[in-house]
């Protein structure tokens, strides 16, 4: 295999490829010179370099630097805008080579022919297109950060029309038809004649008329030639496809990449291509990245033109080849996971493989650019590319069309049971592969998967936009596993804050899957779907559904507060079809609702009291629904009918009364443990004589606050509506206490209620502000009675009336307390006599907003953003405006660090070993 290799290694008069690499970063004639020397001519031997230099991604960045490239952008723009003409340039010139791609050489061979500058001289134009990739990679961000709208550089350098030069015989030249690979048939487009229609007849004496002046003819722009070019090389035998699928001498070939959506037949293992489809995904990524240098308000406005081009103008048959590569690529990952390709089938099980195998695998790298472009082109919603509004009223809905967003609509349009079933079981074996990180003895042991936000993203796109795939999985046996793994992901990652825009897509999704009808009915089957053990899933899907979310909320201490809404919708849009509720989900039910009427979190919120609103939909519901197949929940109502009798009656003196008492409670109890702390320096006498001192002066204090506010209530009870709320013009001094109240006078009596109205109405002004509103909100009666009168209790109150003297007087007659006696009693009661029917089904369902489509192109975009920061990312340092980048230090890492962890975690000690 050596035969060919020259004797001897001409090293002596030329550069060593090091060297060569070395000169072009502190050279004059290398990078410096692009900022140095102005205009550049595209004609000039400087730019080769550019293209035959390096040979890897990270030369190309560490070599070139952003800095570099916003150095020459600000004194020689004309060099940058040379740079990009003259590497695309190359790279179409490129694809149509004869030359192109160069047959792959072993891996000595090629390490050989890079240290030898005899052998280098053979042209490589695979490395040459690869070179040209990278290099546009790293020009672009730098150039996309330069306005917040799309600037004049890009406009003049990308986009503008390429006028064509005149031929004589363009008029008569026949219309060239390119036949197609597959033809796609669409009733929307229009019907167009390929040449010109013919004007009336004219007479022969009539003189001939003067042609009007012709336009010039343009050709399209550099950015419309780039897409071209990029999509052909994604399809390009020996390049990123095997070259037994190449047909004669056309090396470009639209199949589908993989097996799967729109391809029964798979062209064959294509590993040593993988590499080569990352780097030209990647370089389409950062063209549709365009999107993060536009701020979150205009972003809706003004959109990116390359996302929007790639969309709406892509031809058909592209959008088709394109979207189930991509799709068949990222659901066929659960198969091929992992690992080495010759023993991926084995080091893919193997604990802690993660740590043996340094490095990235190129599958891995592969799925995550396929699923980050996918979930991209599928979110892209800017400008003309919305979705078009169809129906009225409350059957108003949004659908994709082929001129908004092809890939939306495309993706819409799939119906084949086979491709939800590839779909389906691609999805499922990513969260199973997730879950399996989570679920294992060894801790640590697998890593996650690195593309799960991709994945939940495109499951929500999925659900979204195609009716069709969200009833077969409803319907499908795999139902109830992904709604499991769902609230495990959210219960695992809910303490986490980098992941809580991850647990609010979550959220988002668990709602949206809570309006149909099937959804409820799957609720009442058993849990069967295999979890880590401290969930403890047993009982019924809604057990379990209801004892996640009440985790998700009771343990987050209001981090979360924003997904709190969708998760209570859930609950109540599932309510219907409660059935046989566990004692744990019912208690917990109720335990929700406790809290959400705390007055310490209901009056700190202005939206806290729509989650009571929904809790008692959840009540309402099971009541009206299935009353006698819940007794667990009924029997814990009934336990907590006092929270419930009491909300029919709250006011606010009452609900700040209850904060100003738990304050007092945990000002006595930091006493409290301060005093005890004082105490141990002192003798045991003195330290109780000074405890009791502090317990009687607070006991007196809370009993004066009490009693000013219970005065207060008492007034304000025979009162809907209070005055606002003032502050007191003048500080008068208390009531003497040494004079008879019999001996005062009317007018005397007056002035004392008035001073001591003015005195409550300060010190409830004062708990309001202060102790109890959030981020300056300050609540009032008035405010307490909008919300308060509109509480649908009835229910609620009808039962509590109808059923607790009756468990009542069951229990002191017959001695029946035990459990058994309880159940059956509830559950065959019957109050069908005086509950009202049950109103029609009518779930809340997700509707998207302005702010929640921007909410998700940044959690989108900031996902690949922080998978991109590496020491060489593609985005570093550039000025990042769609989201906020804060970046925090790292500590530095050891070489015990991994050996720590493992033998940390078996033997109980290990820490937190999260990156990120």
């Amino acid at each position: 295999m050596f035969a060919k290799l020259p004797q001897s290694l001409p090293f002596g008069k030329h550069l060593l490829p090091d060297e060569a690499k070395l000169a072009f970063r502190s050279q004059p004639s290398g990078i410096a010179k692009l900022a140095t020397t102005r205009n550049i001519p595209a004609t000039d031997s400087y730019w080769d370099q550019y293209v035959t230099l390096f040979d890897s991604a990270s030369e190309v960045y560490s070599l070139i630097t952003a800095n570099d490239l916003r150095r020459a952008l600000l004194a020689a723009p004309e060099n940058i805008a040379t740079l990009i003409r003259v590497i695309c340039s190359r790279l179409f010139n490129l694809v149509s080579d004869h030359t192109f791609p160069t047959p792959p050489q072993s891996a000595a061979f090629t390490f050989i022919k890079s240290t030898t500058t005899a052998a280098n001289s053979e042209r490589n134009t695979t490395k040459e297109a690869l070179n040209c990739v990278r290099v546009l990679q790293r020009v672009f961000p730098v150039v996309f950060e330069v306005e917040n709208e799309t600037s004049r550089f890009e406009m003049e350098v990308l986009w503008k029309k390429e006028v064509l030069p005149y031929q004589p015989d363009d008029d008569e030249a026949p219309a060239v038809s390119s036949q197609t690979q597959f033809v796609i048939e669409d009733d929307d487009s229009d019907d167009e004649e390929g040449g010109r229609k013919a004007g009336p007849a004219t007479s022969s004496s009539s003189p001939p008329p003067v042609p009007p002046k012709k336009a010039p003819k343009t050709g399209p722009s550099l950015a419309e030639r780039l897409f071209s070019c990029i999509i052909d090389l994604l399809f390009c035998c020996g390049f990123t496809l095997p070259t037994k699928i190449q047909h004669d001498h056309y090396k470009i070939n639209y199949v589908i990449w993989e097996k799967g959506v729109g391809s029964t037949v798979d062209p064959g293992p294509s590993h040593q291509y993988d590499a080569n489809k990352t780097e030209v995904l990647r370089l389409l990524l950062v063209l549709l990245s365009r999107e993060i240098y536009v701020a979150p308000a205009a972003s809706l406005l003004a959109p990116s033109f390359y996302t929007l081009h790639f969309v709406q103008q892509t031809p058909r048959r592209d959008v088709l080849t394109v979207l189930c590569s991509l799709l068949n690529t990222c659901l066929n990952a659960p198969a091929t996971a992992s690992g080495m390709a010759a023993i991926g089938a084995v080091t893919g099980k193997l604990p802690y493989n993660h740590l043996v195998f340094k490095g990235e695998d190129p599958r891995t790298t592969l799925v995550s650019v396929c699923f980050q472009i996918l979930v991209v082109l599928l979110d892209f919603q800017s400008a003309t590319a919305r979705d078009v509004i169809v129906g009225a009223g409350e059957q108003q809905t949004s659908a994709p069309t082929v001129q908004t967003n092809a890939f939306r609509y495309f993706l819409a349009k799939l119906h084949r049971i086979q491709d939800f079933e590839f779909i389906l079981h691609g999805i499922v074996g990513i969260l199973e592969e997730q879950m399996a990180s989570y679920n294992n003895l060894l801790p640590g042991s697998r890593k996650g998967v690195p593309y799960i936000v991709e994945t939940v993203v495109f499951f929500w796109k999925m659900i979204e936009l195609n009716k069709k795939f969200r009833a077969y999985l409803l319907n499908s046996d795999k139902a109830g596993d992904v709604l499991a793994y769902l609230l495990t992901f959210s219960l695992e990652i809910k303490d986490k804050p980098q992941q809580h825009g991850l647990c609010r897509a979550l959220s988002y999704i668990i709602q949206t899957l809570s309006a149909e009808r099937a959804f409820g009915m799957k609720l009442t089957t058993p849990m069967k779907t295999p979890l880590p053990a401290k969930y403890n899933a047993q009982g019924t899907l809604g057990d379990f559904m209801i004892t996640a979310i009440y985790a998700i909320v009771a343990t987050t201490s209001g981090a979360l507060n924003s997904i709190y809404p969708a998760l209570i919708i859930a609950l109540s849009n599932a309510a219907p079809y409660f059935k046989g509720l566990s004692v744990t989900a019912s208690t917990r039910l109720v335990q929700l609702f406790n809290a959400f009427a705390n007055p310490t979190f209901l009056l700190s919120d202005e939206g806290h009291p729509r989650l009571l609103y929904f809790m008692l939909e959840v009540f309402n519901s099971v009541i009206l629904h299935n009353l006698s197949d819940n007794p667990n929940l009924v029997y814990a109502i009934l336990v907590s009918h006092k929270t419930f009798q009491d909300l029919g009656t709250f006011t606010l003196a009452r609900g700040l009364r209850e904060v100003r008492r738990v304050q007092l409670a945990k000002e006595e109890q930091a006493k409290k443990a301060e005093g005890d702390a004082k105490g141990k320096g002192r003798g045991s006498g003195e330290a109780h004589v000074e405890k009791a001192r502090l317990l009687e002066r607070e006991s007196q204090s809370a009993r004066q606050s009490e009693e000013n506010l219970s005065r207060l209530e008492r007034q304000d009870s025979g009162v809907e509506v209070t005055r606002p709320l003032m502050s007191p013009t003048s500080g008068e001094p208390p009531a003497s206490r040494t004079g008879s109240p019999a001996r005062a006078s009317e007018k005397a009596r007056g002035k004392m209620r008035e001073r001591r109205s003015i005195s409550m109405d300060s010190e409830l002004e004062r708990i309001a502000s202060a102790g109890v509103g959030r981020n300056g909100f300050v609540p009032t009666q008035e405010w307490v009675t909008s919300w308060q009168q509109g509480l649908p209790l009835d229910p609620v109150m009808l039962l509590i009336s109808e059923l607790l003297p009756r468990l009542q007087d069951l229990q002191t007659r017959s001695g029946a307390k035990s459990s058994a006696a309880i159940t059956d009693f509830l559950s065959s009661v019957n109050l069908s006599h005086v509950l009202p029917p049950p109103p029609p089904i009518n779930p809340r369902r997700f509707v998207w907003s302005d702010a929640s489509i921007i909410w998700l192109t940044s959690l989108i975009w900031g996902e690949i953003y922080v998978r991109g920061m590496t020491p060489l990312g593609i985005w570093n340092n550039t000025n990042v405006r769609l989201f906020y980048v804060k970046h925090s230090q790292q500590q530095p890492r050891q070489l015990t660090e991994t050996v720590t962890n493992v033998v940390g975690g078996l033997l109980g000690r290990g820490a937190d070993t999260s990156q990120r």
